[in-house]
């Protein structure tokens, strides 16, 4: 299954999400640019080593990517749920979560492994953020996903609640039962999505307080 889109459109311009990736093409056109020895040497020097944290990296790592498929795949979820939790977040608030996302997904993964010397890279941590707040502020949207069975091609809606559900527990299944020193962050992605649903809690928490408060305003 490939994720298209999701079927509520935007109420707003995002530009913060469409931003952040245009960021994060450019960044890694940049690495490709750069030979071999050189994007190592970026890697290590702005990618979250747990064994040696550095407090900037957490934020830095999540602006590389290893491979094109990594930086695609990112891209496209972040396009797909961003721009709605953008618009219920507002611009400024949007980047800070994005960027607190990130940082929490990035903790989790040190925590996992603290000795390790793999440098880990991404912004699946604070992709994930955003896809655990549209998993409670819009539990009845439908994401447009392609199915792919032998030759045939079909396009189905999925309800959303269910894609990130189920997407959210094999990061967990994943980062239990394989090495937390892999190539592959599950930890960083299972702590992401948490921290994002929190927050997507929150707000319709006060959103409902308000909408009550209005209502007995009103009577």
């Amino acid at each position: 299954m490939f994720p298209i889109s999701d079927v509520i459109p935007s109420r707003t311009t995002p530009v913060v999400t469409m931003a952040l990736i245009a960021l994060n093409v450019l960044l890694f056109m940049y690495q490709v640019w750069l030979d071999d020895d050189a994007v190592r040497g970026l890697v290590l020097e702005y990618g979250v080593v747990p064994a040696t944290l550095a407090v900037p990296d957490l934020v830095t790592s999540l602006f590389l990517h290893g491979d094109g498929i990594h930086l695609v795949l990112n891209m496209l979820f972040l396009w797909i749920f961003g721009d709605n939790v953008e618009d219920r977040l507002g611009h400024g608030r949007y980047l800070g979560f994005y960027l607190a996302a990130g940082v929490i997904g990035a903790l989790a993964q040190v925590a996992a492994a603290p000795a390790s010397r793999v440098p880990m890279i991404g912004a699946s941590g604070a992709v994930a953020g955003v896809m655990g707040a549209y998993f409670l502020l819009y539990p009845r949207s439908r994401v447009l996903t392609a199915v792919f069975l032998l030759v045939f091609l079909d396009v189905i809606e999925i309800p959303a609640i269910f894609f990130l559900g189920v997407w959210f527990l094999l990061q967990v299944v994943y980062g239990a039962t394989s090495s937390a020193q892999g190539s592959t962050a599950f930890w960083a992605h299972a702590a992401g999505f948490a921290s994002g649903a929190l927050v997507g809690a929150w707000l319709r928490t006060r959103e409902r307080a308000w909408r009550d408060y209005w209502r007995g305003v009103g009577s």
